[in-house]
C-alpha cells in the first residue's frame, strides 16, 4: 500500500485568471489591453517605418516655411487700416508669441510637447484608457502630428492617413527643432473668421495685438483649433466659454498658471472686437493704396505679406472722417424727411420677431453710427423699433422732429412710418435716439503737408460701405470761385498787383463774340460795386473783377499758367468762363494746386505710400524724401506765391471766409470759398504753412444743394472743425516777404511795379450796354452766374491782348 503525496501550494504559484477577484480581473484588462494595443501599434509602426518612411514627401515647405500672408495697409503710427488676401495672418516668430498663449495651447493640445519625439506614447495609452469608459473618442494627436496633417494630408479619418501622419511627425521632429514646430503651428492653424494663426485671431476676436493677451483671452483662443466654427465666441459664446473654462483648468493642472491667476481668469469678462467699435475709417485711402500695390505686384500682393505704410496718422484721419460726416448729416438735418427706406412684413408671433428683423436688416446694413432699424410700433408721440442685433429702442420728443410729418395718418403710404418700416436712426450724446435721413449728399476731405507732400487725411465720401467711389481722387467737378486764386496768380505775372483797381461793373457778351449764346455774367449778390482793388475783389469774390482780369491777360496764357500748379490744361479750356471755375478738377488736384502756394511756390508731389516692407520687415521700397526747399522743384516765383497768399489771407480775414480766422483765432490762415452755378458744388480750400486741406460737398449726379447753400456755409465749417484739431498745437507762423516785393501804400507790389510800372487800373472806362432781358433769356444767362455768396475783389488795369472769346455757350460748360 502506498501513500498519496500532496504538495501544498506555495506563494510562488499563480492562480488562474478565472479564480481572481472580479475587481482584479477588470484591472488586468484595463492595463493589459492598452499595453497590448500599444505593443501592436509599435510593431505596426516599425513595419511602416521600414516600408513607407522612404516614400514620405519632402518637408521643405516646413524647413523654409513661407505662409500666405495678406497685404496689410497701416498708418504712419502703425494702426492697421486695411487687410487684403484670402488668409488673414500676421506671422510672428516664436519668441514674439507670449508665453501665456503658448501655455494655453500646450495645455489643451499637447501638454507633453517638449517631452515626446513627435508621438506621445503616454498620451496614446491615456486615450486608450479613457476610451474604454467614455463613449466619446479621445484623440492623441500631438502638435507635430497636427502640423503634418495640416500641411500634407487630407482630413479623412482612415488608418492609412493616421499612419502617414505619425510617420511625417517623426520626420518633422528629426529635421526641425521644437520651437520651430510650435512656431509653424501657431502661425498656420485656422481659427475662424478667415484668421490663420493666433496673432491674427487676437486682433480679429479681441481687437488687440497678441502681446497684450490675458490668460482668459489666451484660453478662449486656444479652444478654437479643435473646431473653429463650433467654439467661435462671436457665433456661440456659451459653448466657447465652456471650453475656455476647461482650458483654464488644464493650465492650472499643468502648472502654467497659479491658483490666483486661475481664479482671476475665470472671473474675467471678455470684450469682443466688432468692426463698428474699432475702425479708423481710412477705407478710401487703403483702397487707393491697394490699387497702387496691385498694379505693381499683381495677385502676389495678396500672399507675400507686404506691409504697406501710409502717410496718414490714425487720430487725424479719424477726426477728418468724423468732421466730414457731421457736416453732411447737419446738411441733411435741414432737409425734409424722405420717408422709410423700405417696408418689411412682420410676424404676429412676437417670438419670431427678432429673427425676422435680423434677417430683413441684412439688406440694410448699418453705416457706422447711422443704424438701420425696423419699426415695431408707431404713433405721433413715440416710435418703437429694433436694431439688427436685437436691441429694442424708443424714439420720442426731439428725436421725432425731422420725421414728424411721416407719423400722421393721412400721409402717403410710401412716406408713412408704421409697423414694419425700415428707418435710419442715430444715438445722441445723452443716449437719446433720433430718426434721420440716409444722406444722399456726398463729400470729400483731403489734407496734405505742402512741404513733404505726405497726405495726412483722405475721406472719399460719407461712408465706404455706402459708396466705394472715392470723391477725393475720382470726382471731377467744377471748382467755382475756389479756382480764382490761380487766375489772380497769373495776373501778377502780367503786371497786376493787389492794389490794381478793377471795375466791378456789368459785362455783356453777345452771340457774335461768344460764337454761341449771349452771356451776361452776374455776381452772387446781384450787385455791382464799381471800382475796387484786386485784393477786395478776391476777398468778396466779385465775378466781374475775375472776368476782366482773365480777359486782360488772355485765357490761353492763364490755361498755360495753371499747369504750374498741376492742373490739366485740357480740363480747363481757355475761355473766359475759366475765371468762374467752369473747368474740371478733383479735390486731390485742388490740394496739390494750393500746396504750391502754401509752400512758397515749390511743388512737392503728393505722397500716400511712404514705405513697403516684406513679411520679415525688410524694406522693399521707400518713398524718397521730398524737400519743400528744393529749388529744382520750383513751380512759380516765390514772390508770386507770397502775394497770392496775402490775397487769400484777406479772404479769411475780411472776405467770404472771415469766419476761419475768427473761429480759429490765428492770422496764418489762407483760403478761398467756392460755389458753382445753381449751388451744385460747395468748396473750401485753405492752408497754413504746414497743412493744406480741401473740403467738397455735392451730389453724385449734379443738382442744386439749395438756393442759399454756399461753400462758405457748407464746406467752410467742416474745414474749420478739422483744422481746429489739426493745428491745435501748431504755433502761428505767417509768411515773410521774399526778395522782389515791397510793401508800399498799404499793399504789396513787385519791386519793378512801384514807380509807375505795372497795371494801375482796368475797365474804368467800361460801360457795356445791357439790353433788356426777357425771363427766358435771363434763365439762360444765369447758367453762368457764380453763387459763391461773398463780396468781390478789387479791379485791376488791363494788359493789351487780343480780344478773347468768353467760351462756349453756357450749356456746353463742363459741370
Amino acid at each position: 500500500m502506498s501513500d498519496t503525496h500532496r504538495t501544498p501550494p506555495t506563494d510562488r504559484q499563480i492562480p488562474s485568471p478565472s479564480r481572481l477577484h472580479p475587481a482584479l480581473r477588470t484591472m488586468a484588462w484595463l492595463v493589459g489591453l492598452p499595453l497590448a494595443l500599444l505593443l501592436t501599434f509599435m510593431l505596426l509602426l516599425g513595419l511602416a517605418l521600414a516600408v513607407a518612411y522612404p516614400n514620405l514627401p519632402e518637408i521643405n515647405g516646413l524647413v523654409d516655411y513661407r505662409p500666405k500672408l495678406p497685404m496689410r495697409v497701416v498708418s504712419a503710427d502703425g494702426v492697421v487700416l486695411g487687410e487684403y488676401g484670402e488668409e488673414r495672418r500676421n506671422y510672428l516668430p516664436i519668441k514674439a508669441i507670449p508665453k501665456v498663449m503658448q501655455d494655453a495651447v500646450l495645455a489643451i493640445e499637447d501638454a507633453r510637447f517638449y517631452q515626446h519625439g513627435g508621438i506621445d506614447y503616454k498620451g496614446i495609452l491615456r486615450a486608450g484608457l479613457e476610451n474604454l469608459h467614455d463613449a466619446r473618442s479621445q484623440g492623441a494627436s500631438t502638435i507635430t502630428m497636427q502640423v503634418a496633417r495640416n500641411f500634407y494630408l487630407s482630413t479623412e479619418k482612415t488608418l492609412t492617413r493616421k499612419v502617414y501622419e505619425i510617420l511625417l511627425a517623426l520626420k518633422i521632429e528629426s529635421q526641425l527643432g521644437k520651437e520651430k514646430i510650435l512656431e509653424v503651428y501657431m502661425n498656420q492653424i485656422y481659427l475662424g473668421q478667415r484668421s490663420y494663426g493666433f496673432a491674427a485671431a487676437s486682433e480679429i476676436y479681441f481687437g488687440k495685438p497678441l502681446k497684450d493677451i490675458t490668460v482668459a483671452e489666451a484660453a478662449m483662443l486656444a479652444g478654437l483649433p479643435k473646431a473653429p466654427s463650433a467654439y467661435n465666441p462671436i457665433v456661440n459664446r456659451k459653448r466657447a466659454e465652456l471650453r475656455q473654462r476647461h482650458i483654464i483648468g488644464r493650465m492650472l493642472e499643468n502648472g502654467f498658471i497659479t491658483e490666483a491667476e486661475h481664479d482671476a481668469a475665470l472671473a474675467e469678462t471678455l470684450s469682443y472686437h466688432t468692426p463698428r467699435s474699432s475702425g479708423i475709417h481710412a477705407e478710401y485711402a487703403a483702397e487707393t493704396a491697394r490699387q497702387m500695390i496691385f498694379a505693381q505686384y499683381g495677385e502676389a500682393a495678396y500672399s507675400r505679406g507686404l506691409n504697406v505704410e501710409l502717410s496718414l496718422r490714425a487720430s487725424e484721419q479719424m477726426h477728418a472722417y468724423r468732421m466730414l460726416r457731421r457736416g453732411l448729416l447737419n446738411f441733411e438735418a435741414r432737409k425734409s424727411y424722405r420717408g422709410p427706406t423700405a417696408f418689411v412684413d412682420l410676424p404676429r408671433d412676437e417670438s419670431k420677431l427678432d429673427a425676422r428683423i435680423a434677417e430683413a436688416l441684412e439688406e440694410h446694413p448699418d453705416f457706422d453710427d447711422l443704424r438701420a432699424a425696423v419699426v415695431t410700433e408707431a404713433s405721433p408721440k413715440k416710435v418703437g423699433a429694433m436694431l439688427q442685433n436685437g436691441e429694442a429702442i424708443t424714439v420720442t420728443g426731439d428725436g421725432l422732429r425731422q420725421a414728424r410729418a411721416s407719423l400722421v395718418a393721412d400721409v402717403a403710404p410710401k412716406m408713412q412710418i408704421r409697423r414694419g418700416a425700415v428707418v435710419r436712426v442715430m444715438k445722441g450724446a445723452k443716449g437719446d435716439w433720433s430718426i434721420v435721413n440716409l444722406p444722399e449728399v456726398e463729400g470729400a476731405l483731403v489734407s496734405l503737408d505742402p512741404q513733404t507732400g505726405e497726405i495726412r487725411a483722405m475721406v472719399g465720401g460719407f461712408d465706404y460701405a455706402k459708396s466705394k467711389f472715392n470723391h477725393v481722387t475720382q470726382a471731377w467737378r467744377q471748382p467755382g470761385s475756389s479756382f480764382k486764386p490761380f487766375i489772380y496768380s497769373a495776373a501778377m505775372e502780367k503786371g497786376f498787383s493787389p492794389a490794381t483797381v478793377v471795375n466791378d461793373a456789368p459785362l455783356f457778351f453777345d452771340a457774335g463774340v461768344t460764337g454761341s449764346q449771349p452771356w451776361e455774367p452776374k455776381n452772387y449778390d446781384g450787385q455791382f460795386d464799381g471800382p475796387m482793388s484786386i485784393r477786395r475783389g478776391l476777398a468778396k469774390s466779385k465775378n466781374m473783377v475775375s472776368i476782366r482780369l482773365l480777359k486782360a491777360i488772355g485765357p490761353a496764357y492763364a490755361q498755360q499758367w495753371i499747369t504750374h500748379f498741376g492742373f490739366e490744361a485740357e480740363k480747363n479750356p481757355p475761355y473766359l468762363t475759366m475765371a468762374l471755375g467752369a473747368g474740371a478738377v478733383t479735390p486731390m488736384s485742388m490740394a496739390d494746386g494750393y500746396a504750391v502756394l502754401a509752400n512758397g511756390g515749390i511743388r512737392v508731389h503728393p505722397v500716400l505710400i511712404t514705405r513697403i516692407t516684406d513679411a520679415r520687415g525688410q524694406v522693399i521700397t521707400q518713398a524718397p524724401p521730398q524737400s519743400g526747399q528744393d529749388e529744382r522743384m520750383r513751380a512759380i516765383p516765390a514772390r508770386n506765391a507770397f502775394i497770392t497768399s496775402s490775397l487769400l489771407q484777406e479772404v479769411t480775414r475780411t472776405g467770404t471766409a472771415a469766419r476761419a480766422q475768427t473761429v480759429l483765432k490765428r492770422p496764418d490762415i489762407y483760403g478761398k470759398t467756392g460755389t458753382t452755378n445753381d449751388s451744385q458744388d460747395a468748396w473750401f480750400t485753405g492752408y497754413n504753412k504746414g497743412l493744406v486741406a480741401v473740403v467738397w460737398i455735392g451730389y453724385d449726379t449734379p443738382r442744386s444743394l439749395g438756393d442759399k447753400e454756399t461753400g462758405g456755409g457748407l464746406a467752410l465749417p467742416i474745414w474749420i472743425d478739422y483744422m481746429a484739431q489739426a493745428l491745435r498745437n501748431v504755433p502761428v507762423s505767417e509768411y515773410t516777404a521774399p526778395e522782389g516785393v515791397v510793401f508800399l501804400g498799404n499793399d504789396w507790389y513787385y519791386t519793378e511795379n512801384t514807380q509807375g510800372g505795372g497795371v494801375r487800373s482796368l475797365g474804368l472806362e467800361d460801360t457795356a450796354p445791357r439790353p433788356a432781358q426777357t425771363e427766358e433769356r435771363k434763365g439762360i444767362l444765369d447758367l453762368f452766374r457764380d453763387t459763391d455768396g461773398t463780396p468781390s475783389p478789387s479791379p485791376a488795369p488791363g494788359v493789351p491782348t487780343p480780344s478773347p472769346s468768353p467760351g462756349p455757350a453756357p450749356a456746353d460748360v463742363p459741370r
